[in-house]
């Protein structure tokens, strides 16, 4: 009976993805899932994204969290247009929430979206919500065995951004070997060393965003 409960959540929750998914490609909308653990610097990096590429791409964020706006505000105080979820002690968003959220954005004037999920580097990885990609940030404090440990989200990730790597000097963290737990798991990952601090390797991130903008949004 548990077996088939799970089923038909992860069943309802793809058909509501595959909704959302359409209308983003009605509207010719880029959408990215980014996802991490807690203090890998997900929200940090994101401020730095749309500050850094803001006279280059329409850009829009929905921010998932457990509780508060937070992160939300700090989003929205680089300009952008950004609505709030919060899962009230859910561990991952879903596509209803998605769906819910999105009525609150106005498409028309995006060109890329945004999703920050809810920091966890197990849930977000088994709920689409309409994405193109999955994103996944990895700071270089948390270890470079996580690839390894939480397998799932690497191999369905299309990047894999290295954060924080202005602290390599001061903690144990190998960024070949983490490279290579997640190239085993997904060939075909993109891995960004990046700084969201000093913003060292940021351009690389910036380069291959407006790329993927440009395939999915102005053809």
């Amino acid at each position: 009976m548990q077996i088939q409960v799970v089923r038909n959540i992860l069943e309802a929750n793809e058909r509501i993805a595959q909704e959302l998914k359409d209308k983003f490609l009605a509207q010719k909308v880029l959408v990215l899932n980014l996802m991490s653990s807690p203090g890998a610097g997900k929200t940090t990096l994101l401020e730095r994204t749309l500050i850094d590429l803001k006279d280059d791409l329409k850009m829009a964020v929905i921010e998932g969290d457990v509780q508060t706006n937070n992160d939300a505000l700090r989003v929205a105080a680089t300009g952008v247009q950004a609505v709030q979820i919060n899962t009230d002690g859910g561990c991952h968003l879903d596509s209803s929430m998605v769906l819910e959220a999105i009525d609150k954005i106005d498409l028309e004037h995006v060109e890329l979206l945004f999703i920050e999920n809810v920091g966890n580097l197990v849930c977000p990885a088994e709920f689409t919500v309409g994405e193109d990609y999955k994103i996944t940030i990895l700071s270089v404090t948390e270890g470079d065995d996580k690839p390894e440990k939480y397998p799932l989200i690497f191999a369905e990730s299309k990047v894999m951004l290295l954060n924080k790597i202005d602290l390599l000097p001061y903690v144990d963290f190998n960024l070949q070997r983490a490279s290579n737990f997640a190239k085993s798991l997904n060939p075909e990952i993109e891995i960004f060393p990046v700084s969201a601090k000093t913003g060292e390797g940021l351009d690389d991130w910036y380069q291959w965003l407006k790329k993927e903008v440009e395939k999915k949004v102005r053809g």
